[in-house]
């Protein structure tokens, strides 16, 4: 059973599909997926209305309290997940990242899960220059633009060692049924 550290920022972009998508794949695949939400995240789980979708698919979503609580970061470290998944992912924690700054729960855990090998995959919506659309919670679409500065520190993370960008969800989904694929070489 491939084992998932999932880690959720506060980023609203592709959060319902992302969320559909880990209920789904959990569920056709049998995975064991331990999901980490930041403080922000939870506002916009809520926000969404998909705290409680989350709750009810997800034994036990772990809550940040601050960056070494709850411990992930040992739990990275000592293997207790084949990979690590950040998804959806601020332009805030980007940018911590790509600056070695570890003061949250989610930048702390990138940071000692890429130290342990941990395979760590991160998703940020701010991928690329320019206009995007993103669906509100009232169903409404509104237009973001995306700066350069936050492209180029995206940019700078596809170059750090341990660190894997997924330009969208579908990636996502390839990603992990790679996992599943090697650990299931039946299926």
């Amino acid at each position: 059973m491939v084992k998932i550290a999932w880690g959720i920022t506060g980023c609203g972009d592709k959060i319902e599909e992302i969320v559909q998508m880990m209920i789904d794949l959990k569920n056709k695949y049998n995975l064991d997926i331990d999901v980490y939400a930041s403080k922000s995240a939870k506002v916009v789980l809520k926000w969404y209305k998909l705290w409680d979708l989350m709750a009810d698919e997800f034994y036990d979503i772990r809550l940040e309290v601050d960056a070494n609580a709850p411990f992930l970061p040992g739990k990275l470290q000592t293997g207790k997940y084949d990979i690590f998944i950040v998804a959806p992912t601020t332009a805030n924690t980007v940018a911590k990242v790509t600056h070695c700054i570890a003061d949250t729960l989610i930048t702390n855990s990138i940071a000692q899960g890429i130290k342990a090998k941990v395979p760590t995959y991160i998703y940020p919506p701010d991928n690329k220059i320019g206009e995007i659309e993103t669906i509100i919670p009232s169903g409404k679409t509104l237009k973001l633009y995306i700066r350069k500065e936050d492209v180029e520190n995206v940019d700078k993370l596809r170059e750090m060692e341990g660190i894997t960008i997924l330009n969208g969800v579908d990636e996502i989904k390839e990603t992990i049924l790679k996992y599943v694929d090697n650990d299931n070489p039946n299926i």
